[in-house]
């Protein structure tokens, strides 16, 4: 395609590293669109004629019927899909295949087509999203009212219910999809027209194929159209995030379903056993979903820096900004996909996990907090009086509710009966009616706005 400036061919070793139609032949369907869009704008404006235009048109769906069926070839001294599909539409409608990059450079063209991949993909991500919400969504419904106990630092902490726990993923998973709207919404301009740098002579009409390909308008600048690649960058880092979350939720998948825990029973389907140990039911599922979250941050990384002090405007380098896309949209849409599954099928032990609420002397700020209120004692003597009445009740290796009020007016006479409605993890749980808190009354009541939402998303 440059034979004209160079009196010898590239060396072997040079083709191989130059080509990148290994990876970027999942661009086809986007160059074909974009292909399509740029040669309709050029008869519209007279740069081509409407013949010609035509015999392109043709030969594009010719090439997108070969490629849907069997593929796209690969030949390194193509370089690229764009040549590879250029080369095609060559054989299959002669010399006036050479009119379609008229106007155009492989600058522009792959930033138009890499634009498009991603919106696809983002596209693709917020629909996996939503079902995984759904997801949430259901059994937080379900189990609004099952105890569970809630941690920090893994210790159990205060009594909540497991409604409320997934709750807390939907609304992590709430800001993802807002991080991926945010940057589709961003990328949607079309650098189509830019050409290598500096734009173009030609008379085109950029607004003509930026609405044809979906795109709200054209991008601004000539040499920000063909270096920037920010759009990859928002969503990796949208990803990433995203990812991040998912292998939180598989973390506690992993430790609900090992025996210390029992919280829950992982279906067969997202299970795996032992090669030497029969009895066991390993989460492998929920654990490459946990690792997938450090591939998908390093691929955020791997962009980063490679654009890290690129000059303007185009650089070698961005040859390798697709790969690190293609495979943390890969890794993503399967977490994605296996989260989603694990949620809708495993069987959750109520039973275990109200057990094991009720250890730890999980209702010791309810104590506190009744001691502010009835007895009307400052939070921080109340605070120590509580520790007392803990320790107490350590030492009797007895639950809170389980000691006496003698016991409890032992250590503080302002203590009375009304204490023992409080202690109970049912009690707590109930009592937890504040904006947000894990009350059944308020988790029901965030569950109906969240299926709102969900409904006017779709």
């Amino acid at each position: 395609m440059w034979g004209g400036r160079f009196a010898a061919g590239p060396s072997a070793l040079m083709r191989e590293i130059n080509a990148s139609i290994g990876f970027d032949k999942r661009l086809w369907r986007q160059d074909l669109r974009a292909s399509r869009a740029h040669v309709a704008m050029l008869a519209a404006q007279g740069i081509v004629s409407r013949e010609d235009a035509a015999a392109i048109g043709e030969g594009l769906d010719r090439i997108a019927a070969e490629y849907g069926r069997e593929g796209v070839p690969e030949d390194p001294a193509l370089e690229d899909i764009h040549m590879h599909v250029e080369h095609r539409l060559a054989d299959l409608i002669g010399p006036a295949a050479g009119r379609l990059h008229t106007a155009r450079s492989r600058n522009d063209q792959v930033a138009t087509d890499f634009r498009l991949w991603v919106r696809d993909a983002i596209d693709d991500v917020m629909a996996g999203l939503d079902s995984l919400q759904r997801a949430l969504v259901g059994r937080a419904e379900e189990h609004a009212e099952a105890v569970m106990p809630g941690f920090t630092h893994l210790q159990v902490a205060q009594p909540v219910t497991l409604g409320h726990h997934f709750m807390a993923y939907y609304e992590m998973l709430r800001r993802d999809v807002s991080r991926f709207a945010d940057a589709r919404a961003r990328l949607n301009r079309c650098p189509l027209g830019a050409a290598a740098l500096a734009g173009t002579s030609f008379p085109i009409d950029r607004d003509t194929t930026a609405s044809a390909l979906g795109f709200d308008g054209p991008t601004a600048n000539s040499l920000d159209s063909v270096s920037d690649r920010d759009f990859a960058l928002d969503y990796l880092m949208a990803a990433t995030q995203c990812a991040l979350h998912l292998s939180r939720l598989a973390e506690e998948f992993i430790l609900w379903a090992s025996q210390p825990y029992g919280f829950v029973s992982l279906p067969d389907a997202y299970s795996t056993g032992s090669s030497i140990m029969p009895q066991k039911r390993n989460p492998d599922a929920a654990e490459l979903v946990r690792g997938h979250s450090g591939r998908i941050a390093g691929a955020m990384t791997s962009l980063v820096v490679t654009m890290k002090g690129l000059p303007l405007a185009y650089s070698k380098d961005m040859q390798d900004d697709k790969p690190p896309a293609f495979e943390a949209h890969d890794l993503l849409a399967l977490s994605i996909a296996a989260m989603t599954g694990m949620v809708d099928t495993t069987t959750f032990n109520a039973d275990r996990m109200r057990a094991a609420a009720e250890t730890g002397h999980s209702t010791a700020t309810d104590l506190a907090d009744w001691l502010v209120r009835v007895a009307g004692i400052p939070f921080r003597q109340a605070h120590h009086i509580t520790g007392r009445a803990v320790r107490l009740a350590e030492d009797r290796d007895a639950r809170l509710w389980e000691l006496s009020l003698d016991d409890l007016q032992g250590i503080d006479s302002r203590i009375d009966a009304s204490v023992f409605d409080v202690l109970s993890v049912d009690a707590s749980v109930r009592s937890r009616i504040s904006h947000g808190g894990t009350a059944p009354e308020a988790v029901r009541a965030r569950i109906e706005e969240a299926k709102a939402a969900l409904e006017m998303d779709r």
